[in-house]
């Protein structure tokens, strides 16, 4: 791009990745009459360059999206959008009204977040809102119910203060909770109604204050103790101008070095952190340095967008941005994955510690309470001892706590059941010897009906047995006689 010799142009370095750098050629004005020794020539290394014909669209997928995924994920995300007065910060981060597509980067960033907390029904979200105003270093409420029917001076000031573990919170500053895209929307437009704009020789609705919109996200899965806490910061910070250049006075010119003092803080606090041995970095400078803590240095993933305007009159302020962008470049962050233990489940489950190792002392030290159980309590331990029962898992545990008065009753109930199997166990004995006792005369008959059959076959066999003895003794004296008479019926010769 060239504007009346001067060149503003968009290279690529091959040897690093194709990183795109930008430079700034200023020529010497011959014409001015006097040796210029300045340098021409201003190279400028970025992860991205925009020209003008970047629509938001464009400026979102690659700037604000991937830092909304890491705040979904757990993590501080931080986007602040930085340059002089006109150059395009406000139309960047909160965009134009006149066209749906130039939606800025807040708008766009809360209807992604919604739409990925729609997509994920496992985990339990909380989205909270809330829009902070610094203006002449003194912070306000944008969402304050107030700010419409009341003057800047009469709502309450926003304060800011630190906790022993150098945490800093804000004061009298509101959290509305927002369940929707639609209801996160309507919070953002209510607090740009508010803000402070006028009229400057530089811009006709310019931002005479620092707004800095913030999205908190709390997430946790159902059944876990532990929460996730990450926050997003959209800061559009109000633009630098040279009160000599745009010749304001009066209310704008104090409102410009109220600008361009807290800027100036902000560059002081960048050049600090920067410088590797620096052991004290001017955070309480201003309020916008303590509420940006975390994001310059901090636990937080911080995106910096730098704005320019190619006028030729507005070159000095474009090398000046240029070079706020280096420093702020050579920041190193941690972002850490925020979660934490919820407090209500802790104390539940610390109540319950408590109680048991009340009930462990009672049983140790042999205090029992006297008080009896209540009708309901004992149905409630008889269904308990009923189911253990029924339970074919050799596994199953009777669980009743470390109640004396409960431990008491469950055996007192389980040595009645066990009774009445006893007695139930004994009337069934009974009856079967019953049984037995009216079966034995029949087998007692049964036994000596047979055993007199015995004996007469016994009887029988020996009568037969004499008989046939006394016969076989008289068929063998009948043939002794006849071989004794035999020879006397012989002829003589």
């Amino acid at each position: 791009i060239q504007r009346q010799s001067i060149q503003i142009m968009l290279c690529y370095d091959e040897d690093e990745k194709l990183t795109p750098s930008l430079e700034i050629i200023v020529p010497h004005d011959l014409a001015d009459g006097f040796v210029n020794n300045k340098r021409q020539s201003y190279k400028f290394k970025f992860q991205r360059i925009f020209d003008q014909g970047a629509n938001q669209e464009t400026i979102f997928e690659n700037i604000a999206k991937p830092v909304a995924e890491s705040v979904l994920a757990g993590y501080n995300g931080t986007i602040f959008a930085y340059g002089q007065t006109g150059s395009g910060k406000t139309f960047t981060i909160t965009g134009g009204a006149e066209r749906y597509s130039d939606r800025g980067i807040i708008p766009r960033t809360l209807s992604y977040i919604f739409e990925q907390l729609q997509k994920d029904s496992s985990t339990i979200y909380t989205t909270r809102i809330s829009y902070l105003e610094i203006y002449n270093e003194c912070g306000y409420d944008l969402l304050d119910p107030r700010h419409e029917a009341s003057s800047l001076e009469d709502l309450p000031k926003v304060t800011v203060f630190e906790d022993p573990d150098q945490n800093i919170h804000l004061k009298n500053l509101s959290l509305h909770q927002a369940a929707t895209e639609e209801e996160a929307l309507n919070l953002l437009f209510l607090g740009d109604t508010n803000r402070m704009i006028a009229e400057t020789p530089m811009n006709q609705a310019s931002t005479r204050s620092h707004c800095i919109f913030s999205i908190h996200l709390s997430s946790k899965e159902p059944g876990s103790a532990t929460v996730r806490h990450a926050k997003l910061h959209l800061v559009d910070l109000a633009g630098s101008e040279r009160v000599a250049k745009t010749g304001v006075g009066g209310q704008l010119l104090t409102e410009a070095k109220y600008i361009n003092l807290s800027l100036h803080y902000l560059e002081q606090v960048i050049i600090a952190l920067s410088e590797k041995h620096r052991s004290h970095i001017p955070y309480r400078n201003s309020m916008m340095t303590s509420v940006l803590r975390d994001s310059l240095g901090g636990n937080c993933m911080t995106t910096m967008i730098a704005t320019l305007s190619l006028e030729k009159r507005n070159i000095d302020e474009s090398i000046s941005t240029c070079r706020f962008a280096q420093r702020v470049a050579l920041i190193k962050n941690e972002a850490v994955l925020n979660e934490e233990i919820d407090p209500r489940l802790m104390i539940i489950r610390l109540q319950k510690e408590i109680q048991e190792l009340k009930d462990e002392l009672a049983i140790v030290t042999g205090e029992q309470r006297t008080e009896a159980l209540t009708d309901a309590e004992l149905l409630e331990l008889e269904k308990l001892i009923t189911s253990f029962l029924e339970d074919q898992d050799p596994e199953s545990r009777l669980e009743v706590g470390t109640d004396m008065r409960k431990i008491h009753h469950c055996f007192h109930y389980l040595k009645k059941l066990l009774n009445d199997k006893k007695i139930h166990g004994k009337s069934t004995v009974s009856s079967e010897i019953k049984d037995q006792d009216c079966q034995e005369p029949l087998k007692e008959k049964e036994y000596k009906k047979l055993r007199d059959l015995l004996q007469q076959r016994d009887n029988e066999i020996s009568i037969l047995s004499e008989h046939e003895r006394g016969r076989s003794r008289e068929r063998g004296r009948h043939r002794i006689g006849n071989r004794l008479q035999a020879p006397s019926h012989q002829p003589r010769a």
